[in-house]
């Protein structure tokens, strides 16, 4: 069983985390979620559509302008206390990886702690471990915050994921994490080339495997970009293909910016693997 905040995710229940950015320079939006009202209205929306979790983030993964942990916390920290204020009962992750975020963020009242940088900040399990709040433990390969990847290697990539995640999983846990709050991430796109997340999204049956929850974050990235060629507003399609492929092979959770797309894809998943009913069912019946 899964527990995150008030809320508990059965095994077999695949369950989505809606991006919400607040960031001037999100690659996917521009910024379109900057502002607190269009951010409020974006949870609002993905709620309505499906979604169980709200990721929240205050800089953007890839290269840009830096930020101080002083402005990420401006741009959470309120936000934050205000969807929570509005939705008591939706399930509050924020993106960071500094541990200075991750109090002021637990403090107003978030569930989760993402840190999609790979423990790069060993402090922060300590903060997630104080809080009593869920954590993402992610394979970065090592890289430094808000880098890109360059000619790196691995002599088997699945095999180095598998060490990191399941390592900073075991390590959260032993700093008083909840381990049903725990969950591993292969961290597409981070430290990572093309061929390196497809080879992650392959065998993501050996992640699951492991007993962790797998959490996947593959929404428009990169790896379905070149691998289809295609720019950032038309990798929907590929997204939602490796959504299915890994709903098939045993990932929960599903962080995305296509919240009620992505929810056909799971329930229809769901469906075929057995693990949900058909909303209706009438054909050859009527």
């Amino acid at each position: 069983m899964l527990r995150l905040g008030r809320r508990e995710f059965a095994p077999h229940e695949r369950v989505i985390m809606a991006i919400v950015n607040r960031t001037p320079d999100s690659f996917y939006d521009q910024g379109a979620t900057f502002r607190d009202e269009p951010a409020l209205a974006r949870v609002e929306q993905a709620v309505a559509e499906g979604a169980a979790i709200i990721d929240i983030g205050g800089v953007k993964a890839g290269p840009g302008e830096e930020v101080s942990a002083e402005e990420e916390v401006r741009r959470t920290v309120g936000f934050v206390a205000e969807v929570r204020r509005r939705f008591p009962d939706v399930v509050i992750s924020v993106d960071t990886w500094r541990h200075e975020v991750g109090e002021a963020v637990c403090e107003a009242g978030a569930d989760v702690l993402n840190d999609a940088w790979g423990g790069v900040d060993p402090r922060l399990a300590e903060v997630a471990a104080r809080y009593g709040a869920g954590l993402v433990c992610t394979h970065a390969g090592g890289a430094e915050p808000r880098t890109r990847p360059h000619r790196v290697t691995y002599d088997d990539v699945m095999a180095d994921i598998l060490d990191v995640t399941v390592g900073l999983a075991e390590r959260a846990v032993e700093l008083g994490v909840p381990r049903e709050s725990v969950m591993i991430d292969p961290g597409h796109d981070f430290g990572k080339n093309t061929r390196h997340s497809l080879e992650a999204t392959r065998r993501l049956g050996e992640m699951v495997a492991t007993g962790w929850p797998v959490l996947v974050s593959l929404s428009n990235k990169d790896f379905v970009g070149e691998t289809l060629d295609r720019p950032v507003k038309e990798r929907v399609v590929g997204t939602l293909a490796t959504t299915a492929v890994s709903a098939w092979l045993g990932a929960q959770v599903y962080r995305v910016h296509e919240v009620a797309e992505t929810r056909q894809v799971l329930d229809m998943v769901s469906s075929i693997a057995g693990d949900r009913e058909p909303a209706v069912a009438r054909r050859g019946l009527a």
